[in-house]
């Protein structure tokens, strides 16, 4: 019979919930098309909206500490195998060995110390302010289903009150029932109306020992940590005295492509030397057009003081086709265009490159034209850039720059883009430029990784 009676119990138990989800979407359903008042509380809204964004920030608060934490542990894996890379290459008769084995060790537990408090004062703490929310959302979603029966049992009492036929034992029951949903929602309410408040308002000091918690730590660990490598970098210091003869020299890339650029200087430094018997024709005067900035478009001796601006240069007698050639260009025949034309045409027909014809123009003209460095007198043709060496680099070919540290370099564009190295730049020493002024003589190829741009 007992047992009997306990399953009617529970069979009650379930039809009365039941029954109660029934009023309260109906209840809902009236709510939402209008045919029932709804019981508002804008300031307990005002709180649960808080709430939920208080909730939202401290879940990606969580997660990001945690990402955090995985970040430390990956880094303290990373250094203890670097250390250990360390020790392993650390030969034994090395000055030093034991202290850097005791750095690492000591590396190691630093690291591990930082994960365990991190871990303590940061995570531990957030899972316990996070560990409240979850309590407080489900007595919130509650408050609101009791909400609803209290405006229910509301809506039912006077419905019985303004009905035509009174029943009074009815109306009584309703009234029963509207007193009992009352006092349940009124009690939850309260309770919610004065943690909710105060739960918003903690937040400000979690965050404050969060993050102060968090800044310590890391401050500490780096203080420790940076003893540790001034440490190591004494040890290492230590160890470079004693083979100081066999430190580690910066290197050049190598070079892979056809030194193009070197075998035309050479061919020009032969096709231009004087044949028996020959003399080279004199520098021009100054005031003639060809005494400007000089750039050999054909590798030729300038022409002599009589030269007309705008004629064509003659060949001279010691000077084979093959130059010609090289310099990309053709003779025009004399007398074929205006003296401020021949240039322009020049530009355009001819495979010169654009640096070349464009100061050959200038020249020409009388007047400086052109681009970026092409124009000014006191940089080089087609000037990018300024490099400073930041190691002495010693040339291996005729085409290359023999650096000093210290010296500036203006860095100038290759002619033929394909002649150009990976890791490799065209430029003239600033002070080769300043003396000389003659891009052929002193310009050079040099290893980029070598200098330091400062301009």
């Amino acid at each position: 019979m007992a047992e009997m009676g306990s399953k009617g119990v529970t069979a009650g138990k379930i039809a009365s919930n039941v029954q109660k989800k029934l009023t309260r979407a109906q209840e809902k359903v009236l709510q939402k098309l209008g045919k029932a008042d709804e019981t508002k509380d804008e300031q307990f809204e005002q709180c649960v909206q808080n709430f939920n964004k208080q909730l939202t920030e401290g879940t990606r608060l969580q997660k990001d500490l945690r990402t955090y934490l995985a970040s430390v542990k990956a880094m303290h894996e990373a250094s203890k195998k670097l250390n250990e890379c360390l020790q392993e290459v650390y030969e034994p008769d090395w000055p030093g060995r034991d202290e850097a084995n005791k750095i690492a060790e000591n590396n190691d537990l630093l690291w591990m110390d930082y994960h365990q408090k991190l871990v303590d004062q940061a995570l531990l703490t957030m899972d316990t302010y996070l560990g409240q929310f979850p309590d407080i959302k489900s007595r919130i979603a509650k408050r609101g289903r009791k909400l609803v029966d209290y405006d229910s049992a509301r809506h039912h009492y006077e419905s019985l009150q303004t009905a035509k036929k009174k029943d009074e034992v009815k109306i009584a029951k309703a009234e029963e029932e509207l007193i009992k949903a009352q006092k349940v929602f009124e009690e939850m309410n309260v309770d919610l109306q004065e943690e909710l408040p105060s739960l918003w308002n903690s937040r400000v000091g979690f965050y404050v020992n969060t993050f102060q918690s968090i800044a310590g730590l890391e401050e500490n660990f780096h203080k420790e940590m940076s003893k540790l490598n001034q440490n190591l970098n004494d040890v290492l210091v230590s160890l470079e005295k004693q083979h100081g003869s066999n430190t580690f020299a910066v290197k050049a890339q190598p070079r892979k492509k056809t030194k193009l650029f070197s075998r035309l200087r050479r061919k020009k430094n032969s096709d231009n030397a004087p044949a028996k018997g020959n003399k080279s024709p004199s520098p021009p005067p100054d005031g003639s057009p060809a005494a400007t900035p000089e750039i050999r478009v054909n590798h030729e001796p300038e022409p002599a003081s009589g030269a007309t601006p705008g004629a064509s240069i003659p060949k001279s007698p010691s000077q084979p086709a093959e130059a010609l050639e090289v310099a990309g260009g053709t003779q025009p025949a004399p007398g074929a265009q205006e003296p401020g034309e021949t240039a322009a045409s020049e530009a355009a027909s001819s495979s010169l490159p654009a640096v070349v014809v464009e100061t050959f123009s200038a020249t020409v003209n009388g007047t400086v034209e052109g681009s970026s460095g092409a124009g000014r007198l006191d940089l080089p043709p087609g000037f990018m850039f300024k490099v400073q060496a930041q190691h002495d680099y010693t040339a291996t070919d005729t085409d290359e720059l023999q650096l000093k540290a210290g010296d500036v370099v203006l860095v100038i564009p290759f002619q033929n883009p394909e002649e150009q190295d990976e890791g490799w730049l065209m430029g003239v020493k600033e002070s080769d430029w300043n003396q000389h002024k003659e891009l052929e003589k002193c310009r050079g190829v040099f290893p980029e990784n070598f200098t330091e741009r400062v301009q």
